[in-house]
């Protein structure tokens, strides 16, 4: 019996997990959070050294906690968050800090590519409007203003790519430059037709294609374990999927109609479309979600840049409380309603993602009387998550031919049931958490099986166990009703 190693690396941590490669049960994970790094308002940094170390030692403790050797792994799968933007030597040195996804320091430069008239046309290429959230614009800002980075381009030792292409190109010791499609289709550099590099969109954004990775399937043999202390040489990489497609593969969502949202550090809800690039008409992506055997896959995305981060503000900012977990308990100590009826927290820290794509906006609480206390906030702040996410379920209602009756949720804050009763109500549909409810970790790991062979697409059905199903409180209806009419009203008021 051996096992897949599974990185999922996060915006927040590193995850090591590991999964039986013939039972595929999950047998157990370590995660390792690192520093957030905010030079400026608005600009997110990431230090690639912490990555990595973050990703080395919780591979060794994952090791030492399930008492398996190293030797004993068979593949390894990758995830990851997306868009966030590597860019090191040839070494493997990284140059700069990693510019996050949630970074707005390109947004005066997103707004002069609006003015000149480029929003239909890179839409209509990648999928994507123009938006700081993308790695495209942060590569072009570190080329134009980070001098290791303009000499490495000048000496063609530069390498570009999202944190997939950094972790793979350290796990192989530099012999493997590549990417898959899912991450790819994130950068506004990729066409969605034919999942290759836009010479058009390089030219746009003054990008030379050697400094960026093959693209490849997500499902294919990418490398191997190459000059590790933590592990032998040798161990095929055979799955990279971004972190929210390799949640809805983790959801067993391969078919068309398949639907989840992930509640990690943002939120994040794919709707599968198959074969099909289906455009939106409600401020959703079209992106990928995977691609086999040259085939790619689509899905409609819908993004919200904070939810569970809102919760971290709370503990680390306000220090309302010590631990995450606690947001619930102090909620539930709001037993009458009414007393909720104008309060309001919009999550808006980094931007309103889709489906109203203001990266101005702000994060604020509103409706706050003498009586409003810890509590109140602290559910406000699930309702605000919740309202959040059902803007994206709207959108997705809107743009899809099929009704949506259930969802499929997953990340570290569906644990928070009261979080799961307020979407089920909000949303007006079923939430069903599933009993692994690490499926950005468990998706990479079966998408490694898929690579090396050991396993089917069909098997990945059988392998879903539902956990708990949500449903719909009559009882507060007419509460969420008016409330989230208030949501959007105010979002209207304040941003638009």
């Amino acid at each position: 019996m051996g096992y897949i190693l599974s990185i999922d690396q996060g915006t927040t941590g590193t995850t090591a997990a590991l999964i039986k490669d013939d039972t595929f049960e999950f047998v157990g994970k370590i995660n390792q959070e690192f520093p957030q790094i905010y030079p400026k308002p608005g600009w997110v940094e990431h230090d690639l050294n912490d990555i990595w170390t973050s990703t080395t030692s919780t591979i060794s403790a994952v090791l030492d906690k399930c008492n398996v050797r190293a030797s004993d792994i068979t593949s390894i799968g990758i995830t990851n968050q997306r868009e966030t933007t590597c860019a090191f030597n040839k070494s493997g040195k990284p140059l700069a800090n990693a510019i996050v996804w949630q970074d707005r320091r390109t947004g005066e430069y997103c707004q002069e590519l609006k003015s000149n008239g480029h929003e239909e046309k890179i839409n209509k290429l990648t999928g994507l409007p123009i938006d700081a959230y993308f790695s495209a614009t942060k590569m072009r800002w570190l080329l134009k203003n980070n001098s290791n980075v303009q000499s490495a381009a000048q000496k063609d030792d530069l390498c570009f790519g999202n944190i997939d292409t950094f972790l793979l190109y350290k796990l192989t010791n530099g012999t493997s430059f590549a990417t898959e499609a899912s991450n790819a289709s994130r950068t506004l550099l990729m066409s969605l037709e034919t999942g290759a590099w836009s010479d058009e969109l390089l030219s746009l954004f003054e990008l030379n294609k050697n400094f960026l990775p093959e693209i490849k399937d997500s499902f294919c043999h990418f490398g191997e374990t190459n000059g590790l202390d933590v592990l032998p040489d040798g161990i095929p990489i055979t799955g990279i999927l971004g972190d929210q497609q390799a949640a809805l593969f983790g959801q067993a969502g391969f078919n068309k109609g398949d639907i989840k949202c992930t509640y990690g550090t943002g939120a994040f809800m794919l709707l599968n479309t198959g074969e099909q690039i289906q455009r939106s008409s409600n401020g959703l992506l079209s992106t990928v979600a995977f691609q086999k055997d040259g085939k790619r896959i689509f899905a409609l995305e819908g993004s919200c840049y904070i939810a569970g981060a809102a919760v971290q503000w709370l503990r680390d900012n306000l220090k309302i409380f010590l631990s995450s977990p606690e947001v619930e308990q102090q909620a539930n100590l709001v037993t009458d309603l009414d007393s909720m009826k104008n309060v309001l927290f919009l999550p808006f820290f980094t931007g309103i993602g889709s489906p109203y794509w203001q990266s101005d906006a702000t994060g604020a609480i509103v409706g706050l009387t003498r009586d409003t206390g810890i509590p109140h906030i602290s559910r406000a702040c699930l309702e605000g998550i919740a309202y959040s996410i059902n803007d994206l379920l709207n959108a997705m209602k809107n743009d899809s031919t099929a009704g949506i009756s259930e969802m499929r949720v997953d990340g570290g804050a569906v644990a928070n049931n009261l979080l799961m009763e307020i979407q089920a109500s909000v949303s007006d549909c079923n939430i069903i958490r599933p009993k692994v409810i690490e499926t950005t970790a468990y998706g990479a790991a079966l998408a490694s099986a898929i690579g090396s062979g050991n396993m089917k697409f069909e098997d990945i059905s059988k392998l879903w166990k539902e956990d708990r199903t949500f449903e719909v409180d009559n009882s507060t209806k007419e509460y969420f009703t008016r409330k989230y009419s208030d949501w959007t009203k105010t979002i209207k008021r304040m941003f638009l």
